[in-house]
C-alpha cells in the first residue's frame, strides 16, 4: 500500500497560479512514474502530468506550456506548478504513483476551483 498527503488546492481567479504538492510513503520501492490526474464533474479522470525516475515528463495537451511537474528534493515528493489557470482546469486533482507492472495508487484528491 502507498499513502499520500496532498496539499495546495484552492480557489483562484482565471489567470492565477496554484502549486500542488504530494508526499507519498509506504511500499514505494519500485515506483517508476508519479504525477497527477484530474477529474471534473461529469467527466472521466484524465492524466494531467507525469514524471519518471529519469526526469522524463508527459503532459496533457490542454496544460502544456502552463503546468510544470517536478520532483521535490525529498525522494517521495512530486509537485505541480499550475500557471495561467482557466475555468476548465476546475477539477479534483489526484496524485498518483505507478509501478512497472502496471499497479497504480491514487491519493484522496485536492480540489482546484478556477473562476472566470
Amino acid at each position: 500500500q502507498v499513502q499520500f498527503v496532498e496539499s495546495g488546492g484552492g480557489s483562484v481567479q482565471a489567470g492565477g497560479s496554484l502549486r500542488l504538492s504530494c508526499i507519498f510513503s509506504g511500499n514505494t520501492f519500485g515506483i517508476n512514474l508519479m504525477g497527477w490526474y484530474r477529474q471534473a464533474p461529469g467527466k472521466p479522470r484524465e492524466l494531467v502530468a507525469e514524471i519518471g525516475n529519469s526526469g522524463n515528463t508527459k503532459y496533457a495537451d490542454s496544460v502544456t506550456g502552463r503546468f510544470a511537474i517536478s520532483r521535490g528534493n525529498a525522494k517521495n515528493t512530486v509537485n505541480l506548478e499550475m500557471n495561467n489557470l482557466k475555468p476548465e482546469d476546475t477539477a479534483i486533482y489526484y496524485c498518483h504513483v505507478k509501478f512497472p507492472e502496471g499497479l497504480l495508487y491514487w491519493g484522496q484528491g485536492t480540489q482546484v476551483n478556477v473562476s472566470s
